[in-house]
């Protein structure tokens, strides 16, 4: 695979823990239980609804990559969790209504496509065979909110 996820930084989700507010805007972050599958944007697991404490902050995806900021809201554990880092796609992300969406250098969108369950890794080597595709998104298609981002390795 030549490609890797990269979801929100050990450093970001530490910081959110111990502070309880967003490190990029001051914005105070709220605790609660699960009421939504998720995922955590730090393991890229699904919450256990109604049994798992999550954390609801403002956070930019986009830093660093875009001049626009994108600020949105996102959700991690509680307690701390393992940063996603393997290869392959998460796996409890597979069934879960995603898009991809494709960035140019220039911070415009390229394309925007539902994720293909049956071959996602596929969509995604196509997606960043086109040379114009700085990055990749994944947007949750229920939410529109930011789940992780794919770059190439």
């Amino acid at each position: 695979m030549n490609f890797k996820f990269e979801p929100i930084s050990v450093d970001v989700a530490r910081s959110v823990r111990d502070e309880k507010i967003s490190p990029q805007y001051g914005h105070p972050a709220f605790t609660e239980i699960a009421t939504g599958y998720g995922p955590c944007r730090h393991c890229l697991r699904k919450f256990e609804e109604g049994t798992e404490e999550r954390i609801l902050f403002t956070y930019n995806a986009f830093e660093g990559l875009l001049d626009l900021p994108l600020p949105g809201p996102v959700f991690i554990h509680l307690r701390a969790c393992k940063r996603y880092s393997t290869d392959g796609f998460p796996p409890e992300l597979i069934d879960r209504p995603l898009l991809l969406e494709s960035y140019t250098a220039d911070g415009s969108i390229a394309s925007t496509v539902a994720i293909d369950a049956a071959a996602p890794e596929d969509q995604i080597a196509r997606l960043l065979a086109d040379d114009s595709t700085r990055f990749i998104n994944i947007r949750n298609a229920e939410a529109g909110c930011h789940v992780a981002n794919i770059f190439r390795k």
